[in-house]
């Protein structure tokens, strides 16, 4: 867990904002993405986290087994998730969605485990990652000038 995944919501936000200016102010939309609900029970079931998250129990099951992932168990031998284990599960799913590779993500979070003097390494690794998420949406970007100039070929208005 990385250091500003640990910090409340207000002060990972001021955080988020001294780090990347060009998202001052910070849109409350994006920022409910990295933020868990404040009623938050205490611990949940697989089922829970799952319904939670949108992620499969199988998809959980998975991350804990490669390492991704640690999960408490309850007296009855059930996973428990609490909120630092949901904490990273949407870091990583926010991590995928952006098209990181699992193994990055493992690489990443193997470098969190060693330590702070990795922080260079980690900067560097979230700097290309961030390169590879601004060429995605620049060919997004074109697919859909193309996309809304088809529309309007075909007579149709590009307006969702």
């Amino acid at each position: 867990m990385t250091t500003i995944e640990l910090l409340t919501p207000p002060v990972r936000r001021a955080a988020i904002a001294a780090h990347a200016p060009e998202l001052d102010p910070i849109d409350p939309d994006l920022l409910c993405l990295l933020d868990l609900p404040d009623d938050l029970p205490e611990q949940l079931s697989i089922a829970e986290a799952a319904e939670l998250t949108g992620l499969t129990a199988h998809t959980l099951r998975y991350y804990e087994r490669i390492g991704l992932l640690e999960v408490g168990r309850d007296a009855a031998g059930y996973r428990s998730y609490d909120r630092r284990a949901m904490t990273r599960i949407v870091f990583i799913s926010r991590l995928r969605v952006s098209g990181m590779p699992i193994g990055t993500i493992s690489h990443y979070l193997d470098l969190v485990l060693q330590g702070e003097e990795t922080a260079p390494q980690r900067l560097a690794l979230m700097q290309e990652h961030r390169a590879r998420i601004h060429q995605q949406l620049r060919d997004l970007q074109l697919a859909l000038a193309v996309t809304d100039y088809k529309i309007a070929v075909y007579g149709g208005t590009a307006e969702p």
